[in-house]
């Protein structure tokens, strides 16, 4: 069968036709024969993002965006998308807008919402969010930051000009004479310390021999201490006080009255019978020792013994002589 011109122009139109329709909705990244919903979501600002921009669910690509425009006067975006049907979630489900990388780029994904409402259909505005970026996220700890370091740095120009209205300028010269004489202070503090180490390097060996003596000395210290420990001086301590203690008590029986020497502490008549004795002895032996031949006369023929005469100035004879006149 012979096909006419004419039949041959209209397929061809037609096939133009086509093709024109499939390249535009491929373009549009919206597929003609696939059964998809529709859905919108209203945001204030888009970041850039263009039609044609994958949809995704956790990850997943389920759509694109097909076309985005001012919703109305207030300057808010319109954004239309569709999604496969192949997975359903609630009309309480969230269209968030994120940074598909650092650089840049936006996309969309759908957070499904779960719950008993009823599920998202075609035609629905699912409520929008903006999730935020790493740029904004790093301005947003940069920020408080930064307006801190603003703060210091206004603090500081602050103390430096009231450290300047301080220092004028005798202060400022006192200071430089105090900083010399701080100076000079370490430098004589340096120089001690060099005579010092030359007096310790020279006299080394004294040192060591005064060490060495130290050491030998704590050790006899350390002999004496555990002589002391082995030789009981607690129990030697112990004896000495009960000596005191018996000494004590024989003291206080002198000082009562008792006892031989307690009554010659007590008794004034012992005592002085004891000292009236005592003197009758002292002038018995000087009377034996001036005339022995009172008391001792040997006669060998029988010869008369004579008459004894006392000597004069007989201490006896004084002595009674004195009792009498105070008798009297």
């Amino acid at each position: 069968m012979k096909l006419s011109r004419e039949i041959k122009t209209g397929i061809i139109v037609v096939a133009g036709i086509a093709a024109f329709i499939f390249g535009l909705s491929y373009l549009k990244s919206s597929p003609l024969f696939e059964n998809n919903k529709t859905f919108y979501a209203v945001y204030d600002n888009v970041g850039g993002l263009q039609p044609g921009t994958k949809v995704s669910i956790n990850g997943y690509n389920v759509g694109n965006v097909t076309d985005i425009g001012f919703k109305d006067g207030s300057g808010q975006l319109l954004v239309t998308l569709t999604v496969n049907n192949e997975f359903e979630f609630s009309q309480n489900s969230i269209a968030e807008l994120f940074d598909t990388g650092i650089i840049g780029g936006k996309g969309i994904q759908i957070v499904p919402v779960f719950d008993q409402q009823p599920l998202a259909k075609s035609g629905d505005t699912l409520q929008s969010k903006i999730k935020p970026g790493i740029t904004e996220l790093v301005q947003q700890k940069l920020t408080p930051l930064q307006m801190k370091v603003e703060g210091a740095v206004s603090n500081a120009d602050s103390l430096l000009m009231n450290v300047n209205q301080i220092l004028d300028d005798p202060t400022k010269k006192q200071l430089q004479e105090t900083i010399t004489s701080l100076n000079q202070l370490v430098k004589s503090f340096k120089g001690s310390a060099d005579n010092l180490n030359v007096l310790l390097a020279n006299n080394k060996m004294q040192l060591d021999s005064s060490l060495k003596n130290v050491n030998h000395i704590t050790s006899n210290f350390s002999k004496l201490s555990d002589s002391l420990v082995n030789a009981d001086l607690g129990g030697t301590l112990a004896e000495f006080q009960s000596t005191v203690g018996k000494l004590n008590g024989i003291l206080a029986k002198i000082e009562q009255g008792e006892g031989s020497l307690g009554k010659l502490h007590k008794d004034d008549a012992l005592y002085n019978n004891l000292a009236a004795a005592s003197r009758e002895l002292d002038l018995l032996l000087q009377d034996f020792r001036l005339n022995p031949k009172r008391y001792v006369n040997v006669s060998v023929f029988g010869k008369k013994q004579k008459e004894y005469t006392l000597p004069e100035n007989d201490p006896a004879e004084t002595d009674k002589s004195t009792e009498s006149k105070e008798n009297q």
